[in-house]
């Protein structure tokens, strides 16, 4: 049974940064598309990030420059380093997986074709 555990969520000012973790418990297949998705209060689930086995990535415009995204394949974690947080960064973070998806559909951050979700963890940015 696949679990996807999230942590690092937290309250941080304007400008500063965090660094969230999601671990695979009981992943056991040998390749994966992972990604990162937010939700605002009032507003739709969207796609922050994903990157494929061979760790090819891709970003939300919003997103770009000041996030990363990487995983350890060998620990069966990925992270979301998030700098420069603004406000509007503001929102419940979920990490995703599946283990079917090609790199073209995994770097679309279709919300549907992802099988395998963590509860979320709150980050909050104030000005």
């Amino acid at each position: 049974q696949v679990q996807l555990v999230e942590s690092g969520g937290g309250s941080v000012q304007s400008g500063g940064s965090l660094r969230l973790s999601c671990e695979f418990r009981g992943w056991t297949y040998t390749s994966a598309c992972m990604g990162w998705f937010r939700q605002a209060p009032g507003k739709e689930r969207e796609g922050v990030a994903s990157t494929d086995s061979d760790g090819t990535t891709t970003y939300a415009e919003s997103v770009k420059g000041r996030f990363i995204i990487s995983h350890e394949k060998a620990k069966n974690r990925q992270y979301l380093q998030m700098n420069s947080l603004k406000p509007e960064d503001t929102a419940m973070y979920y990490c995703a997986a599946d283990e079917l998806l090609l790199q073209r559909r995994c770097l679309e951050m279709a919300i549907a074709d992802f099988d395998y979700w963590g509860q979320g963890t709150q980050v909050t940015v104030s000005s």
